[in-house]
């Protein structure tokens, strides 16, 4: 193998394993975010205050739509009309 056979082989393999760190690393860095927290403890206080049973799994998911929404520069309310719409839907609310 020759030194830029070796030079490339080294930068394909250090990119690809860059990305697979920086997907593990904004996965775990988006369940433990403030935003995260801030979604959870909002839906929290919405369900009470609509008399409905708070559900950690509604949450999560609808908490993980908004993130992703709001990540993909969507407004701030786009993002919570969508992810409300949408876990009416997913979850027959």
């Amino acid at each position: 193998m020759g030194s830029a056979t070796k030079k490339i082989f080294f930068l394909v393999n250090f990119f690809l394993l860059w990305a697979f760190l920086n997907v593990e690393y904004l996965a775990e860095t988006k369940k433990n975010s403030i935003i995260n927290l801030f979604c959870i403890e909002s839906f929290k206080e919405e369900m009470l205050k609509a008399n409905i049973k708070y559900n950690e799994e509604i949450a999560s998911d609808t908490c993980d739509c908004y993130l992703e929404e709001f990540s993909k520069s969507t407004s701030h309310k786009k993002a919570i009309k969508k992810c409300k719409l949408g876990a009416k839907e997913k979850f027959n609310l």
